[in-house]
């Protein structure tokens, strides 16, 4: 697959998938004789993985370490499990702080909606 094709299909920047690449976030892509990205399954499932984890909100320094450890094989299952759950515990604190603004969100809605619903009643009655 070509980088303007794992580009269309995953939604990134040709930047973006060389950057990926660049700083270790991506495992080397293979290349033609002609010197050109082909990705291949096992490519795109990285990209897929990465993007995830970068929409999560995990950081390029831990996913870097993550591909690393990844390449290292697996006298590093371990320390891959743990950064892990240690992002999970991060994305579960953040969900649990977007709960209260959405709390905080709703409450404020409901007040307006209190004040703008008799507001149109008294615009009726006085028609």
């Amino acid at each position: 697959m070509t980088i303007a094709e794992v580009c269309n299909k995953y939604g990134l920047t040709a930047d973006t998938l060389r950057y990926y690449e660049r700083v270790g976030l991506l495992p080397k892509v293979g290349r033609t004789a002609g010197g050109i990205r082909n990705y291949t399954d096992y490519d795109c499932n990285w990209v897929e993985f990465i993007k995830c984890m970068r929409n999560a909100g995990v950081s390029v320094e831990s996913l870097v370490e993550y591909v690393r450890l990844f390449e290292q094989g697996d006298g590093t299952i371990e320390r891959r499990k743990q950064i892990l759950i240690d992002e999970r515990e991060r994305i579960m604190t953040k969900i649990v702080e977007l709960q209260g603004m959405v709390e905080l969100l709703d409450f404020k809605i409901e007040k307006y909606e209190n004040v703008i619903i008799p507001v149109e009643e008294q615009l009726r009655a006085a028609v």
